[in-house]
């Protein structure tokens, strides 16, 4: 064991690396992804941190950090070990309440004064096995993360060769390796304490506690010199993360369980009919058809648009945290996604990440009057998709995501937010919310009516005054019902 780091020149972190908090977002990177902190963020063991003014969801990652030794530049995966020199504790702080503001870069959100703490003491990474380090994490004595290297998605060494690729890693660089689930948000007065260790290694070599105190801050940010700190519900959900754990409500969709076990027997023939009888002949969204065979979908409508590609538009509004990877961190449990993408069946208008995503929280389905990449692996995943097929282009080349939870037009429909969508082997319909009950209702026992008309016609007899019913064959069905 060596002494404490002295700052770094260059610190990169991970954003999303241990299987562990994957599962718990809902996703699960095919790639590393990283992004860069500020040196002047470095704090010691002991120090605090500021929760600055009119913020709410500061909250501690505890990570491995990888102290590299040799430069390295172009190294091998089998050589990258060589190049670390230590692994110590880390806690990737971060503010949720900056982190849409700057798309991904977390520039602000992770950049503060304090908010990485580094130590307090270094472990020659000659004397650990890279797969079979642990990582923990306390808040007021109380153990809130446990993993270990082996949980990793991607391997430590991984990362060293990697980053080598673009860039010289050099004597001193910091790489925080992303952190396990059970991260959470911390208030002033909360001491948050971190530890990397061995246990299985001779010696058992350990970092000790990086300690951390929370404090409130009294400086409120400055409107005329940037966005302000701004959160809504999926941000306390992913900082806290559960709704639970934020103290908020659970998702609703609006449909009682009792009316959404109607709505799942009743198909959708048997609703538009009804509908066409109370004048609506405008609910079909046509064009799509399901990417399961035999699915169904019930749900309430959440809405994505998508308006014709420009390069400019893309630029301020595609990239970073835009409005179609908003409404997927979203979706709440039994809704539906139903997106714009004015009924270009060339070009994709989600993938397995998103689809992956929607299903981990719970969506009822997607329905998109354009097409679906990676369209095998979304039918694995299990999502519900209506679209218009299959197509492998990437957002951009057809479209920009323009907003959500706006009235749109899909497949020929308008369709609002909280508008109830249901699907079937006969395509999908839009009903609005005040006539759904009335509707199903009258679907429903349609359905019954005409399965006593097909037993009838089973046993032989014509359709001629039977099909639609006289009023013989009425009195005689109504007498069967008695």
């Amino acid at each position: 064991m060596t002494n404490q780091i002295a700052r770094p020149g260059k610190i990169i972190a991970i954003h999303l690396s241990y299987a562990s908090r994957a599962d718990q977002r809902g996703r699960r990177p095919a790639h590393p992804s990283y992004f860069f902190k500020v040196s002047s963020s470095v704090a010691a063991s002991g120090g605090t941190v500021e929760r600055p003014a009119g913020t709410e969801l500061l909250a501690f990652e505890g990570e491995i950090a990888l102290v590299i030794g040799e430069p390295a530049r172009n190294v091998s995966l089998e050589d990258a070990w060589s190049h670390v020199a230590s692994v110590t504790a880390a806690n990737d702080l971060g503010l949720y309440d900056l982190r849409a503001n700057d798309k991904g870069s977390n520039v602000r959100s992770k950049g503060g004064d304090g908010y990485t703490p580094i130590g307090p003491d270094l472990i020659d990474a000659r004397t650990v096995d890279p797969h079979d380090i642990r990582v923990r994490t306390w808040v007021n004595g109380e153990l809130r993360q446990d993993d270990n290297s082996a949980g990793l998605i991607f391997p430590l060494a991984q990362f060293v060769a990697d980053l080598s690729q673009h860039f010289t890693l050099e004597t001193g660089d910091v790489i925080l390796t992303g952190t396990p689930a059970g991260s959470s948000v911390i208030v002033p007065g909360d001491v948050v304490e971190v530890e990397v260790d061995a246990p299985n290694a001779s010696g058992a070599p350990t970092s000790g506690r990086l300690v951390t105190t929370v404090t409130q801050g009294d400086v409120p940010f400055e409107k005329a010199l940037g966005s302000l700190p701004t959160v809504d519900d999926t941000q306390r959900t992913e900082a806290w993360g559960s709704a639970e754990a934020a103290g908020l409500e659970p998702a609703t969709t609006g449909l009682s369980p009792d009316l959404r076990a109607k709505l799942e027997q009743a198909p959708t023939a048997g609703l538009s009919a009804q509908l066409r009888k109370r004048g609506h002949h405008s609910c079909f969204i046509d064009g799509v058809a399901a990417n399961i065979p035999g699915t169904k979908i019930v749900g309430t409508a959440r809405t994505l648009r998508f308006i014709p590609a420009r390069e400019d538009l893309f630029k301020s509004h595609g990239g970073g945290y835009n409005a179609q990877k908003r409404l997927f961190d979203a979706v709440g449990d039994g809704e539906v996604i139903v997106i714009e993408a004015r009924g270009d069946a060339t070009t994709g208008t989600l993938g397995d990440i998103l689809a992956l995503r929607a299903k981990a929280r719970g969506a009822a389905g997607v329905v998109s009057d354009g097409g679906v990449r990676d369209f095998d692996e979304v039918v694995r995943i299990g999502l519900p998709v209506f679209s218009q097929g299959a197509h492998p282009s990437v957002l951009g080349r057809k479209h920009v995501p323009w907003e959500l939870d706006v009235t749109i037009g899909c497949g020929g429909a308008a369709v609002q937010p909280g508008d109830i969508i249901v699907g079937d082997g006969d395509g999908v319909i839009v009903i609005p919310p005040a006539l759904v009950e009335e509707v199903v209702d009258a679907a429903l026992a349609q359905e019954d009516e005409d399965a006593w008309i097909a037993a009838q016609v089973e046993a032989g007899h014509p359709v001629d005054g039977l099909f639609p019913m006289n009023a013989e064959w009425r009195a005689k069905y109504e007498a069967s019902r008695a």
